[in-house]
């Protein structure tokens, strides 16, 4: 029989219109891979397979019925558990909401379930999401398919281990500080942090309000860049429950506009070294995007340094501040990762109301700023991390005989998160020995169409798509 897991999620809608391949039969296979290969990896921490199976009878009714499909019609997905999904867990990783069960769906699942999409389950998250490392006190570690040693990344770790292993056709991942696009690196697949308020937050926890909406998002993930573009259109468009929300239109920009799009690159930032290996993939995806016509030039945003220090004072300190009140008497239930997280948020400076609002301010100074450079490069490629994915537990590394600190090693992702921009993460090369390398493309903010294009183009020219070992 053949292996459907791998096809991209674009190609199974397809061949279910077409009647070549069947629902029932897609579902059984990817409830199979899970059976066989989630004791390894530990992706998944909530499937209902009868329920799976009944939406995938239904979904082959309607396939046969001659009435119109959704363009995820039939497709098995899945989904981060710190987004609502009827009836499956949504714990967030922590013992405080050990059990909780979603009573309904968040806007973004049900545009998915709307678009014809079989929601498998539920993925493996770090505790309350505060790592890029996923263990947890209720589920334990999530390992990459590339190496079990390793992790696939967090928060969106599980995700991105069920994506990569073919365990999921695509899914849904979100984003405070590189969350979506270290375990798209880490993992070999694409990931999408959008503008704050392009895809509803609402029916995530921890919920995205305050500071914390101006830095949380969340976005598909998915093993190629055309599945990632159609998860993005389903999944996008205002919603009352985010404070963000703006009615920003589709916009789906002709090639030829978006070979006039000035790029450019940048291979560290100067503070924080990165893996010769990474570097390199930097170079090849600048270079393959100058190759197939695209003016692209060496160019690193000045500003960067102040977005990544106060960044940590939104995401690090404020974020510690809204957590540790809640394990008040409960020091038992901390997972030893977030009390890493709770450890250096204290060992941060105190903010002060005034101190907040100076954060808040001088945060918007330094988007302005950034965005003001992006009107002559509106699109950037950079590394997504300065390693590639990491032993379980490492803290450090040493990088051309400098330690790289693991809050430094992702400052290449949090930059984005502070300043708003979307981007995207696409395999681009391996490792000497075996492990994926991902290049960030970032856009200036709501030109996620821009971003997904130019990842389209990247996808093709490095052609870098592979099966990890355990698949």
């Amino acid at each position: 029989m053949m292996d459907l897991t791998f096809l991209p999620a674009v190609e199974m809608a397809h061949l279910i219109r077409e009647q070549k391949i069947s629902p029932v039969e897609l579902a059984a296979q990817h409830l199979a891979k899970i059976e066989l290969l989630n004791p390894q990896l530990n992706a998944f921490v909530h499937v209902d397979a009868d329920r799976v199976r009944r939406e995938a009878r239904q979904a082959e009714t309607r396939a046969g019925s001659g009435r119109e499909l959704g363009p995820l019609h039939g497709v098995p997905i899945s989904i981060k558990s710190s987004v609502d999904v009827a009836g499956l867990k949504v714990e967030s990783g922590t013992r405080l909401r050990a059990g909780n069960v979603a009573v309904e769906d968040a806007p973004l699942v049900a545009r998915l379930r709307a678009a014809g999409a079989v929601v498998l389950g539920v993925t493996n998250t770090p505790e309350l999401l505060m790592a890029w490392e996923t263990d947890n006190f209720l589920y334990g570690r999530t390992n990459s398919p590339w190496d079990l040693e390793r992790t696939p990344g967090g928060s969106s770790g599980g995700e991105a281990a069920a994506i990569a292993s073919g365990m999921s056709a695509a899914g849904v991942g979100s984003d405070g500080g590189g969350s979506i696009r270290v375990p798209a690196h880490f993992s070999g697949i694409c990931g999408l942090k959008p503008t704050p308020g392009r895809i509803p937050t609402t029916g995530h926890f921890p919920p995205s309000v305050g500071p914390f909406a101006l830095i949380g998002v969340v976005g598909p993930m998915a093993r190629t860049a055309a599945d990632l573009n159609l998860l993005f259109e389903i999944m996008q468009g205002p919603d009352r429950g985010d404070t963000c929300a703006a009615p920003v239109p589709l916009r789906r920009p002709s090639a030829a506009q978006i070979r006039k799009l000035k790029i450019g690159f940048f291979e560290d930032d100067g503070r924080t070294p990165v893996t010769p290996e990474i570097r390199a993939a930097v170079r090849t995806a600048a270079d393959a995007l100058a190759r197939v016509g695209f003016a692209v030039e060496p160019f690193r945003p000045e500003g960067l340094e102040e977005a990544r220090v106060l960044w940590k004072k939104f995401f690090v300190k404020m974020g510690g501040a809204l957590i540790a009140p809640m394990f008040q008497g409960r020091d038992q239930d901390t997972n030893p990762m977030l009390k890493e997280f709770l450890e250096w948020s204290a060992a941060e400076p105190s903010l002060s109301g005034p101190a907040v609002l100076d954060a808040w301010m001088r945060r918007d100074v330094v988007r302005s700023e950034v965005l003001e450079q992006m009107r002559k490069y509106p699109i950037l490629l950079c590394p997504p991390a300065a390693i590639p994915a990491f032993r379980h537990g490492e803290r450090s590394w040493t990088i051309d005989g400098k330690t790289v600190q693991y809050l430094d090693a992702w400052s290449y992702t949090e930059w984005f998160n502070l300043l708003g921009n979307p981007a995207a993460v696409v395999p681009v090369s391996q490792t000497a020995t075996g492990l994926p390398i991902g290049v960030q493309i970032v856009g200036r903010p709501w030109e996620e169409e821009q971003v997904l294009a130019i990842a389209a183009v990247l996808e093709k020219e490095s052609n870098a798509l592979n099966r990890p070992p355990i698949h």
